[in-house]
């Protein structure tokens, strides 16, 4: 491990380095961060991350991390978790995003397991930490394997009732291109999630045949034509590993797999706040549905004791 910088607390963060085949990968131990994606003959980095730890304080803070115990939006900033009502800081209007100031995302992980092409992260959260009940264990598995995919297996259990949706926060630009104009997307769903001023998804679940939302052949991403903060449902509840959506520019490729019901893809409009152009990377976050407590139709995201969250997701690179 190399150091990377300290918190302001003056904990150590630590850079991870994976490697196998053609493929290498940097991670942080801050939020099990993905830094960095480096596939051979490819001079650039695949993903949107910084050399420097305060910009992961600032406008970057979700920007490759493990975004958690609950990702995406809570409307109202609360929940109904086994028969009683948990009530959060508000951090987006009047919902909770990303499970607040307290989320994975900002804290250091334990490196538990260590080998030239896999790690282990585990983050213990106690009871009430970040408002949600339990005392939890998330784990984060990362491995490469040749010629070039990067696997991720998340893991969690609780010892009492909770919620638990934890994503990839990773935003992608393969052709190193200020934003995202000569990518191309494809997404394999059938329906996605339309959502109301607040971003919250409004209970339907409509179908992408035909319209500005149906990706299920590639097309070309103009940004912001369409808006894309959506869920895109994949599946009712989560699969076996299967790919689900395909980014491609500059001669690059990258296939995504998972195990995940849902898959929200976001535009990255707004990250000029980070200094970088609006659009600047997308962000393909494998999860189940968000807002899923307050709509009992859509995928559980309900963790009791005794059970153990999985996701798989890989991602598989190749040069045109």
């Amino acid at each position: 491990m190399t150091p990377f910088g300290t918190t302001a607390e003056g904990r150590a963060v630590h850079r991870l380095t994976l490697a196998a085949g053609d493929l290498s990968v940097d991670l942080l131990t801050r939020g099990s961060i993905l830094r960095a994606v480096r596939l051979e003959g490819v001079a650039r980095n695949l993903t949107l991350g910084s050399d420097e730890l305060a910009d992961y304080d600032g406008a970057m803070r979700y920007f490759g991390a493990i975004v958690g115990p609950v990702a995406n939006r809570l409307a109202g900033a609360r929940a109904t978790i086994d028969g009683a009502e948990y009530r959060f800081p508000a951090n987006d209007g009047k919902a909770l995003l990303h499970s607040g100031k307290h989320g994975t995302q900002f804290r250091l992980w334990e490196v538990t397991e260590r080998s030239g092409d896999a790690a282990t992260l585990v983050l213990d959260l106690p009871e009430g930490a970040d408002g949600f009940p339990g005392n939890r264990r998330i784990t984060a598995r990362w491995r490469v394997t040749a010629p070039a995919t990067l696997r991720l297996e998340l893991e969690a259990v609780t010892d009492e009732p909770t919620l638990m949706n934890p994503v990839n926060h990773s935003y992608w630009n393969l052709a190193g291109t200020p934003d995202l104009s000569g990518h191309r997307l494809r997404v394999r769903a059938g329906h996605w999630l339309p959502t109301d001023d607040e971003t919250l998804p409004t209970g339907e679940i409509a179908p992408t045949t035909g319209g500005a939302m149906d990706f299920r052949a590639p097309r070309d991403l103009v940004p912001g034509e369409p808006p894309l903060d959506h869920n895109f449902c994949l599946s009712r509840d989560d699969e076996a590993l299967r790919e689900v959506a395909e980014l491609s520019g500059g001669g690059v490729r990258m296939r995504m797999a998972t195990t995940a019901a849902g898959l929200q893809v976001y535009d990255g409009r707004d990250s000029d706040a980070a200094g970088l152009a609006p659009y600047a990377g997308l962000a393909l976050e494998a999860q189940r549905w968000p807002d899923a407590a307050r709509h009992p139709a859509f995928p559980s995201i309900l963790l009791g004791p005794g059970e153990t969250f999985r996701q798989t997701t890989e991602w598989r690179f190749a040069a045109d």
